[in-house]
């Protein structure tokens, strides 16, 4: 039988799906023992159980001084900041992909636009948004809205022109106005691909915002993890690492489950 037609059973699946995980948590545990064994002393490598007491620390005792927890501090602000811009994104990609898939004349504007501006390195402008928006939430939002936007405008405005012309067509014989046609013929056929698109945006977004949080901030995951690098404290920068993966693992998949529940004729393996 050809590999291509052999299908996993569900118990082979969820193994194969887990090993790659095993086989990184093995690497480094072994990799940790090795460094240790040599230097007791050593902080590149700690130990997995070192990570798990840090985060358990991390997760559940307070500040001495400031009487908070820390890590939900930067949680709650980097969440703040992430649906901010990554929602702006999703709002504009929206409106301005449905102009220029469905208006010639705001396609002929726009379009090339679009395409050199998707082109431009969105961590060059951090600078410049800093002097414009200064320090605080707007430029860090700015940031992610400039770094997703273009990719999901042109993807969206592709799909809307996908659609077949017989059911512009059809709507217009039917009376349909501009605005009904995109509301009614084009705007169902596009929103599963605006939620695949910020699916695929949000991985983007996360290194933006820890970015714009590295530089200039003073709470934040992104914050955090350089704040606590010139110690060297290797174990609260992989926990938070850690926790950020998790947190997008959940967005990713609650997304996932809008667009299966929402959508279902467009579901996809993603």
């Amino acid at each position: 039988m050809r590999l291509i037609n052999l299908i996993p059973a569900r118990p082979a699946a969820i193994f194969l799906a887990a090993l790659p995980f095993i086989a990184i948590f093995a690497a480094y545990s072994i990799g940790s023992d090795i460094r240790l064994e040599a230097n007791p002393q050593d902080k590149l490598l700690p130990a997995p159980s070192t990570i798990a007491e840090t985060a358990q620390r991390l997760f559940t005792e307070p500040d001495r001084r400031s009487k908070e927890i820390f890590l939900w501090n930067d949680t709650f602000a980097s969440l703040a900041r992430l649906f901010g811009g990554v929602g702006i994104s999703a709002l504009l990609s929206l409106l301005i992909g449905l102009a220029i898939g469905l208006l010639p004349y705001a396609r002929s504007t726009m379009s090339s636009f679009i395409a050199v501006l998707s082109m431009v390195p969105p961590l060059a402008l951090l600078p410049i948004l800093f002097i414009m928006f200064g320090l605080g939430e707007t430029s860090k939002v700015v940031l992610i809205v400039i770094g997703i936007t273009p990719f999901m405008t042109r993807d969206l405005a592709q799909r809307v022109l996908e659609i077949p012309q017989e059911q512009i067509v059809k709507a217009q014989t039917l009376g349909a106005s501009s605005a009904v046609i995109a509301m009614r013929v084009a705007l169902p056929q596009v929103l599963p691909r605006l939620i695949s698109n910020v699916r695929l945006s949000l991985g983007s977004a996360w290194l933006f915002l820890i970015a714009a949080e590295a530089v200039a901030s003073n709470v934040g995951l992104g914050y955090r993890i350089f704040l606590v690098r010139r110690y060297l404290a290797m174990d609260v920068i992989l926990t938070y690492v850690i926790w950020i993966t998790i947190l997008a693992f959940i967005i990713d998949w609650l997304l996932k489950t809008l667009s299966r529940k929402a959508f279902p004729w467009m579901e996809s393996g993603l």
